[in-house]
């Protein structure tokens, strides 16, 4: 059995964005790419990332817009979104247990599954990459 919480507010999400985005950082494959798309507006991505999140597991909706733009020409493959998607459930496993944890991750894996599969469409011109 576990001693860990489950994420149940905003001071939660806060530490999940906080120490994921710090690994993130720190990565030698996906640190680099974050680190120049992001630069010196650190702050204003983590307080996105905290609405972004509170909108998702704690239905209360502080976040709007679209996540998918930003990332669309990013110089990424399906390593980096298995490196992402690690580094996530690491996290999360390191600080939470319970239903919402576990939707966190279900919910990571599914954006970085569409963000992959939508990144490779728009690079193959609009084609499906699994057409010849």
């Amino acid at each position: 059995m576990s001693d860990l919480a489950d994420i149940k507010n905003l001071d939660d999400i806060k530490l999940l964005v906080d120490t994921f985005y710090t690994k993130v950082q720190k990565d030698n494959l996906i640190g680099p790419i974050f680190n120049e798309k992001i630069g010196d507006q650190w702050s204003a991505h983590l307080e996105r990332m905290y609405r972004f999140w509170q909108t998702i597991l704690l239905e209360e909706h502080t976040y709007s817009g679209s996540p998918f733009p930003p990332h669309k020409h990013l110089p990424v493959a399906k390593e980096h979104f298995n490196r992402w998607m690690e580094i996530f459930t690491e996290t999360i496993d390191s600080l939470f247990a319970g239903i919402l944890a576990e939707e966190a991750k279900l919910r990571a894996k599914n954006m970085a599954e569409m963000f992959f599969y939508k990144i490779e469409y728009f690079r193959n011109g609009g084609r499906n990459f699994f057409e010849s």
